[in-house]
């Protein structure tokens, strides 16, 4: 019968040790629908109303919800650890004997920034609002914004990756990433007031560093040049390979900027459909000329208003 054939050959696949599961055991991996459960009422304890539920006692709503978190997010978190040691096998780092209580002293770690987060999210709300003058209230940004669903998102997931949880914050930043259409690595480190204008098409790397009041546009993209190799072929990780963005730069749409030693000097715009690899200075306004040659002019006096900045 084809399926007992088609069964076996599959069977055999996987006998082969080239999956990276801890200790090759199956129907352990983190389970994507519970973690996408937890970032959904996360989001809900940052912005309480977001999602539809009978009003209640501020207190009472986030006692209720972080209890609910705990509860989903405590198993995952243990199945999720074991994926440290793939990477720490050939450093002879051995596993943990008490998963649980690791689990346990990260969740209650990552529990403990969240009234940091919901700080800086405000923040962020501030700067859409402030940002975008077809916003007409808080709320419209709160529950309309794609580029704030994103970076409230990203906040969250990047706290689990902060304190090496393996596999969650990239399953969070997945979904936000199919959902608004933005695609930020829970690793990459951003400051205060960040906005994302319209949104769509954004990637912004593992290693980018951002600044504070820092302004995008859709399609941009904040990359690595190319992927450094170490002696076996492989790429070389944990390195800085994208760009650091200083205190209030715009970028405009479709823009890209590449490496991990390119330097976005503070207080400049980087006009739209721009592709650059090298460092800018502070102060500077960087253009695409007809004939395809980057630009920059370090005396921005009068095109400021014209820009609307």
């Amino acid at each position: 019968m084809q399926i007992d054939e088609t069964a076996k050959e599959l069977t055999g696949l996987y006998a082969t040790g080239h999956d990276d599961r801890p200790d090759n055991v199956l129907w352990n991996y983190p389970a994507a629908d519970k973690v996408v459960s937890v970032l959904k009422t996360l989001i809900h304890v940052i912005f309480p109303g977001m999602y539809p539920s009978e009003p209640e006692e501020l207190e009472v709503h986030f006692t209720k919800q972080l209890k609910k978190v705990r509860n989903e997010l405590l198993p995952e978190i243990e199945r999720a650890v074991p994926y440290r040691w793939l990477a720490a096998a050939e450093q002879g780092i051995e596993p943990l004997s008490d998963l649980p209580a690791e689990a346990e002293r990260i969740f209650n770690e990552f529990i403990s920034e969240l009234p940091s987060v919901r700080k800086r999210v405000i923040d962020d709300v501030i700067a859409a609002y402030n940002g975008d003058p077809s916003a007409l209230s808080y709320a419209e940004v709160k529950l309309a914004y794609p580029g704030l669903l994103a970076i409230t998102s990203h906040r969250i997931a990047h706290q689990l990756y902060r304190l090496n949880v393996p596999i969650i914050p990239r399953i969070m930043n997945e979904w936000t990433h199919a959902k608004a259409g933005i695609d930020i690595h829970p690793g990459a480190t951003i400051g205060r007031g960040f906005f994302i204008d319209h949104g769509t098409g954004v990637v912004i790397g593992e290693t980018t560093k951002i600044g504070s009041n820092v302004k995008i546009y859709q399609g941009v993209t904040l990359g690595a040049k190319s992927f450094p190799l170490d002696e076996h072929g492989h790429p070389i990780k944990h390195i800085q390979r994208h760009p650091t963005v200083e205190d209030r730069v715009v970028i405009y749409a479709n823009t890209t900027v590449l490496g991990g030693k390119t330097v976005l000097g503070h207080d400049s715009v980087i006009g739209g459909n721009t592709f650059l690899l090298e460092s800018v200075p502070p102060h500077s306004f960087v253009s695409k000329t007809e004939a395809g040659a980057t630009v920059w002019v370090r005396d921005m006096s009068g095109l400021l208003g014209g820009l609307g900045i």
